[in-house]
């Protein structure tokens, strides 16, 4: 699970050796095939392609989902997620990749990619071009237009009732992903979401039994867990939502996502009063 910004060896390194030598797939919906080259120079594989799939019409193709069958890794890149849910949900190509994950292949995404690895996630639906929905306007109104969260797309272990976000630290995700677990609770999608938060330069790298390690440059990763349900999540009122469990896991660290504990990090409480988050960390940072 990479969170965006520079690629890592380390984890397409990973990610590779996971395929044991197999046929190595990118899938996007936009852009070229530059990952072929980076891919190739880092791995042993059998094959390294990268399969475009730019429309609905492309992913009802039963030849596209059976080149995504055919795969022994599967790596959806970076982008617009929204373009992932119309383009590709309900569609043979979901199935296929989630035939893969099924079987035991491994599965790995930057960015966008990230995003719709959990089994919610954020939709980008309404987001107009090259306007994502920041964290203010997020808190200030947790109905706004552009907070959609979408659930059934893919079905990968241990990222069940939770939800996966990106670029996590760099771009000040931290209120608007409150908003996301608020409103998951508020519309009873789950009792008790939970979410992994990964900051760019940085990777969790999930094994089958569900026990994760972070690499990278970056600020690592945060697992979120509410205690409770938000006190207020209404139309053009600022979010209330009290004592939600944080988990920072640095570069080196370590969590295990059966239990909900980790080793190597820092854990800390977020409340969100009138809008504005609060932190009980000594510089009162919510990072």
């Amino acid at each position: 699970m990479m969170g965006g910004g520079s690629d890592l060896d380390v984890a397409f390194e990973w990610l590779c050796n996971k395929a044991n030598g197999g046929d190595f797939l990118i899938l996007r919906a936009h852009g070229g095939d530059d990952y072929n080259s980076y891919v190739n120079g880092l791995c042993k594989a059998n094959s390294v392609a990268t399969l475009i799939i730019p429309d609905r019409n492309s992913a009802e193709d039963p030849a596209v989902a059976a080149i995504i069958g055919r795969a022994e890794a599967v790596f959806i890149a970076g982008g617009d997620q929204a373009n992932y849910i119309h383009f590709w949900k309900g569609t043979p190509v979901q199935d296929a990749i989630n035939a893969d994950i099924a079987a035991g292949k491994p599965i790995g995404g930057t960015s966008a990619g990230l995003a719709v690895e959990g089994e919610f996630l954020y939709g980008a639906l309404n987001d107009p071009a090259d306007a994502e929905l920041h964290s203010p306007e997020a808190l200030s109104n947790p109905f706004h237009n552009q907070v959609t969260v979408v659930s059934g797309f893919l079905k990968i272990p241990h990222l069940d009732n939770l939800i996966t976000d990106s670029h996590f630290a760099k771009r000040d995700r931290m209120g608007r992903t409150l908003v996301f677990l608020a409103r998951i609770m508020e519309d009873k999608m789950a009792k008790h979401p939970r979410e992994v938060a990964v900051d760019e330069k940085s990777t969790v790298l999930v094994e089958s039994d569900g026990k994760a390690t972070v690499v990278g440059s970056g600020k690592g990763a945060y697992f979120l867990r509410p205690n409770h349900a938000p006190e207020v999540c209404k139309q053009n009122v600022p979010l209330e939502f009290h004592d939600v469990s944080v988990y920072h896991v640095a570069t080196g660290g370590h969590f295990d996502l059966n239990t909900w504990t980790g080793d190597g990090g820092n854990s800390y409480s977020l409340t969100v009063e009138k809008g504005v988050v609060r932190s009980t960390q000594p510089d009162h940072g919510i990072y």
